[in-house]
């Protein structure tokens, strides 16, 4: 199992808890994720969002790929998966923005493609917006080429949404043959695309049975379309403490919400209306974002290590975790759970 953190680009992930002791700011996520380095971590997610998402519009977040240039020159083993939205970045500029910053890391950049669901931030700024299966027609293209720049020393395209005329990418990226590229997504347009364009399938948080059958579905796309294998990742989130009972109350502290709906609740709300998944509300759905309490990561660290082991057999082999305040819970959770697990040849 590796074990990978969302990066704090929102000052937080609790939209019941209005201040988690962790700011949106370029001096908090360094230093930040050189301690991850140190404390054995994995794998950092720099979500890709112009606009707050957790504690709402106004709120101050950070720009994801600056952030993963800096952090790719003052880090040295880390995984830097960034997130990348196709109708937001020109495929061939970003192609070659891309490979500046994983040769800036040395090979260590790797995409999460998000086909975007947010329509008032597209509007915002002035984007296109696409219709949900349009969404990844346009990302299957797009990924078509930046892998043609990537590979080609010059690359010609003509296609539905773009567009390049013996385009040169150079340099190339390190990574071989490209940086990975997770995706993740649940209606059948998005898992065929996925199957067939990227290398790894990234999950919502959902109890150890309910992954173990997506992991069979996409494997099972995957080898119809005579693919090598897919990895596989899973949000969650994590609370960690001595004892059940203090986990289970730092639970409810963080899925209680009282009085009027917090700041984010439109956005999320939105989300719910952009997707295919359960329409039905539920606090705890909405207290923490991914649906990240359905993981189950609650609990002692022997509690939550079988649990982790449930899911590897469950065929996960990346946890990509939130916790609140993340600096103290990401060294808790490394010393409790990610040392102990690797200890026992996890």
């Amino acid at each position: 199992m590796r074990f990978g953190f969302w990066m704090p680009v929102f000052g937080g992930w609790l939209r019941n808890v209005p201040d988690e002791g962790m700011r949106a700011d370029w001096a908090y996520v360094r230093d930040l994720t050189i301690a991850a380095e140190r404390q054995g971590w994995d794998l950092t997610l720099i979500a890709e969002l112009n606009l707050n998402d957790i504690k709402g519009i106004e709120a101050p977040a950070l720009d994801a790929w600056s952030t993963a240039a800096a952090l790719a020159a003052v880090t040295s083993t880390l995984e830097l998966m960034v997130a990348v939205r196709p109708n937001f970045h020109h495929p061939a500029l970003f192609a070659k923005q891309a490979a500046n910053i994983d040769n800036i890391a040395g090979g260590r950049l790797t995409l999460n493609v998000v086909s975007s669901w947010w329509a008032d931030e597209a509007r915002q700024y002035g984007l296109q917006f696409d219709q949900h299966d349009d969404r990844y027609a346009r990302t299957a293209e797009w990924l078509a080429v930046v892998d043609g720049l990537w590979s080609e020393e010059r690359f010609s395209h003509e296609g539905r949404f773009y567009r390049t005329e013996a385009a040169i990418c150079a340099p190339k990226p390190i990574a071989s043959p490209r940086p990975r590229v997770y995706a993740g997504g649940e209606s059948d347009a998005a898992k065929a695309m996925i199957a067939a364009r990227c290398d790894s399938y990234v999950m919502h948080g959902d109890p150890p049975e309910v992954i173990a059958a997506k992991v069979a579905d996409m494997r099972a796309r995957r080898s119809a379309l005579g693919l090598p294998p897919m990895t596989f990742g899973m949000a969650g989130y994590a609370i960690v403490r001595d004892s059940e009972a203090e986990a289970e109350a730092e639970l409810a502290r963080i899925t209680t919400l009282s009085g009027d709906p917090p700041a984010g609740y439109d956005n999320f709300d939105q989300w719910l209306s952009g997707t295919q998944l359960e329409r039905e509300f539920q606090i705890r759905e909405y207290s923490v974002s991914n649906r990240g309490l359905r993981a189950g990561l609650v609990g002692t660290p022997a509690q939550v290590r079988a649990r982790i082991a449930d899911y590897e057999a469950a065929g996960v082999d990346l946890l990509l975790l939130q916790m609140s305040p993340q600096a103290e819970e990401m060294a808790r959770f490394a010393e409790t759970v990610i040392a102990p697990w690797r200890a026992s040849g996890g």
